[in-house]
């Protein structure tokens, strides 16, 4: 076989006979590679359970949701006056003036606050969430015991209460809630229902929070006014339509000023989406940046290897090697570093995944990592281009040697 028509798996044969030989700089080189494209996974599927955790905890609040608040959120152009008009407070009549509205099946006014809920010498500060029969609906809840708020008159403030599963053991240890008696701030309530554990949604900590009707919560925090009022539309494709009602009949009970904001569940979804996106690919930019590092230590690996072989490489040009073929030689050398690097990291990082995950269940924080269909596919292309970018400059070099004076030593 002349030199000139080198076969691939000669190539091959002669760039993995080259690498075991020198087996500690190449297993170094190769643990570079496989550390970055392990960073690359790890930090991805670290966005996608992010993201997918997200729309999760999104799920639990429910479908067809919008969001009611105070205030606008757009900013209007020109200068501000001295005296800004305050937006107006939802109030219960508020809410209730939106079920006039037919793409709106229900709404549940919220008013919240902090206060120390008692029973005997127990006493624990909790979150006091109150709202109306519709809230059990609409967010989604079930119960483990009792009933939910009765659907009687909101604007009646019964002095009954729904708690959740921390709170009960806090107060109650093993023994059953309902019927008992407790205090919320200086207000007794008989507690009518007990929740079933959900953990955290968005922030709000259900299990470690009472539900009281809505007008006994603005008696208890001496405010009239509401937080939120959150309002299931008819169906899907009612959402956009419902909002605008909504807008429409604050506005008329607010003499004609739009001061509201109306959050679909779908654009804040979509918020939180292009964030969480966002903050990803930011962090595996910064894991690939290791996988470029990787690719110049395989340079330089490759130009020690290029100086060390000069004798070799002339003896190939002096039987017929072409420039081409030494390019390919020593390309291939550098290819299968970051080949088998990146498969190795590859597998380190699902390893590593599958522990972690294994950790956040045994917590039941409800949280898991998972790699996104593109994060192996991206860390291999990155980490052969990186070795094709940076094997290029030692393979042109070996090519370009002098046979006299390769052969020579020099």
């Amino acid at each position: 076989m002349h030199l000139a028509d080198m076969r691939l798996a000669d190539i091959l044969s002669s760039a993995t006979r080259t690498l075991t030989t020198h087996a500690t700089r190449s297993w170094l080189t190769l643990l570079a590679v496989a550390l970055g494209s392990a960073a690359v996974v790890v930090l991805s599927a670290l966005g996608e359970g992010a993201r997918q955790y997200v729309l999760d905890e999104f799920s639990g609040l429910g479908t067809q949701l919008l969001i009611v608040m105070p205030g606008r959120n757009e900013t209007s152009g020109g200068a501000p006056p001295l005296l800004g008009e305050t937006p107006r407070d939802l109030t219960l009549q508020d809410a209730l003036a939106l079920l006039r509205s037919p793409l709106i099946e229900r709404v549940a006014p919220l008013s919240a606050g902090e206060a120390p809920v008692s029973y005997r010498s127990l006493e624990r500060e909790v979150t006091i969430i109150g709202t109306t029969a519709d809230f059990l609906e609409v967010r989604h809840l079930r119960l483990a015991a009792g009933r939910f708020l009765a659907p009687a008159d909101p604007e009646q403030a019964a002095p009954t209460a729904v708690i959740g599963q921390t709170l009960a053991e806090a107060l109650f240890g093993n023994q059953s809630p309902i019927g008992q008696r407790l205090r919320i701030g200086d207000r007794r309530f008989r507690v009518i229902g007990l929740l079933q554990a959900s953990g955290v949604s968005l922030g709000s900590n259900l299990a470690d929070s009472a539900i009281i009707p809505v007008s006994a919560a603005q008696a208890l925090f001496d405010n009239p006014s509401l937080f939120r009022i959150l309002v299931q539309a008819s169906g899907p494709a009612a959402l956009e339509a419902a909002a605008d009602d909504i807008r429409r009949i604050i506005r008329e009970r607010h003499e004609g000023e739009d001061d509201v904001t109306v959050i679909t569940q779908d654009a804040l979804l979509g918020t939180f989406d292009r964030i969480l996106n966002a903050l990803t690919l930011a962090v595996v930019g910064i894991a690939a940046i290791s996988l470029l590092v990787a690719g110049v230590l395989i340079m330089n690996v490759m130009l020690v290897s290029v100086a060390q072989r000069t004798a070799e490489v002339g003896l190939l040009k002096a039987l017929g090697a072409r420039e081409q073929d030494l390019v390919q030689l020593f390309l291939t050398e550098a290819l299968l570093l970051a080949g088998a690097g990146a498969l190795s990291g590859i597998a380190l990082a699902y390893l590593g995944i599958y522990a972690i995950n294994l950790q956040l269940n045994l917590q039941l924080t409800g949280f898991q990592l998972q790699v996104p269909p593109w994060a192996p596919l991206a860390a291999g292309l990155v980490s052969v281009g990186s070795g094709l970018l940076f094997g290029l400059l030692p393979a042109l070099r070996a090519a370009r040697l002098d046979p006299v004076v390769a052969l020579s030593g020099r």
